[in-house]
C-alpha cells in the first residue's frame, strides 16, 4: 500500500523526516521505492550469482538462463504464499494478483525458485547443491537489501520499544499516532549483511557441495525465528507465526546437517562445469 510515513531514530541523534513511498510517477501510475529497491536486490543477487558461479565453470549465458524463469516464477510463489496465508482479505483473482497493494513473503519465492533451480539444472546438468551455494549467498543479499523496501512503505516493524536504536513511526499502519517501535526491517537487513561477509569469508574453506547453502539457510533461518518474534504483522496459523516457525524448522535442521557431515563427509569430489555440459570433479 503506497502511504506516507513520518520516521525517527531520536536514542541514534536522527530526527524526523517524512517519506514517501512513492518514488516518482508517470501519468497516474505511481512507482514505488518498494518496486525499485527490491529490482536493486535482484541484480545484485544475480551479478553476485555470476561471479560464484564463474568460479565453477558456469557460464553467465547459464546464469541468465536460469534468472529468465526462476525471478517471475519465485515473485508468483511469495505472493500465493502471502495470499493463501491471508486469503480471507482477498474478494477475487484480480485483489490476489495486484502486487501493487502489498504482500510478498520471502518463504513463498524461495520454495518457487528453489523448484524452478531443480529443474533447471536438470536441463543443464549442473549438480544442483553446486549451484545453491552459488546461489544462496545472493538471496541473503538481495534480502538485506530489499527490507529497506519496507522501511520506505513504513512497515515491517516490531512492537514498542524504549531500546536506544528505536524507530518513532507514524503513519496509516499506527492510526497516525507516533509510536517508538523496533525496527525490525533494520535487525534484518544487518543480520542478512553480516551473515554475507562472514560467509563469503569462509567459501575458500568450503569442503562439499551444499555447505554454503547449509550455512547460509541456518544462518537466516536463526535470525528470522528470532526477529519475527518482534513483529507485529506476522503471518499466523492459529497462535504460531508461520516464519518464525519456519524460521526455527530451518535452522535446526541445516545445524543438524552441518554437524552430521563433520563426522561423515559426502564422497563426492566439488563439482566442476565445462562447456560441454559434462560433470567433472574438481582436480
Amino acid at each position: 500500500m503506497l502511504r506516507i510515513s513520518s520516521v525517527s531514530f531520536p536514542g541514534l541523534g536522527i530526527g524526523e523526516a517524512e517519506l514517501d513511498s512513492v518514488a516518482f510517477s508517470i501519468g497516474s501510475f505511481d512507482i514505488a521505492w518498494y518496486a525499485l529497491i527490491i529490482i536493486v536486490g535482484m541484480i545484485s543477487a544475480v551479478a553476485y550469482i555470476m561471479f560464484r558461479a564463474s568460479k565453477i565453470g558456469i557460464t553467465p549465458e547459464d546464469i541468465l538462463d536460469a534468472v529468465l524463469f526462476v525471478i517471475p516464477i519465485g515473485i508468483l510463489g511469495a505472493r500465493l504464499y502471502y495470499v493463501l496465508m491471508n486469503i480471507e482479505n482477498y474478494s477475487s483473482f484480480a485483489d490476489a494478483l495486484d502486487i501493487r497493494s502489498g504482500g510478498l513473503a520471502i518463504y513463498g519465492g524461495i520454495i518457487a525458485g528453489t523448484l524452478t533451480v531443480l529443474v533447471v539444472c536438470k536441463i543443464k546438468n549442473i549438480r544442483f547443491m553446486a549451484f545453491a551455494d552459488c546461489v544462496s549467498p545472493g538471496l541473503i543479499l538481495a534480502q538485506a537489501i530489499g527490507r529497506w523496501g519496507n522501511f520506505m512503505n513504513g512497515e515491517a516493524f516490531g512492537g514498542e520499544t524504549d531500546i536506544f536504536c528505536r524507530m518513532g513511526l507514524n503513519n496509516f499502519l499506527t492510526a497516525y499516532d507516533t509510536v517508538y517501535v523496533h525496527p525490525t526491517f533494520l535487525y534484518e537487513s544487518l543480520w542478512n549483511v553480516l551473515g554475507f561477509i562472514l560467509i563469503n569469508l569462509f567459501y575458500k574453506h568450503k569442503k562439499y557441495d551444499g555447505q554454503i547453502f547449509l550455512l547460509v539457510f541456518g544462518w537466516y533461518g536463526f535470525g528470522r525465528m528470532l526477529i519475527e518474534g518482534l513483529r507485529q504483522d506476522s503471518l499466523y496459523i492459529g497462535i504460531f507465526r508461520v516464519s518464525q516457525v519456519l524460521g526455527g524448522c530451518i535452522f535446526i535442521v541445516c545445524a543438524a546437517l552441518l554437524v552430521y557431515f563433520i563426522f561423515k563427509k559426502p564422497y563426492e569430489d566439488l563439482f566442476k562445469y565445462d562447456s560441454k555440459y559434462k560433470k567433472k570433479g574438481k582436480k
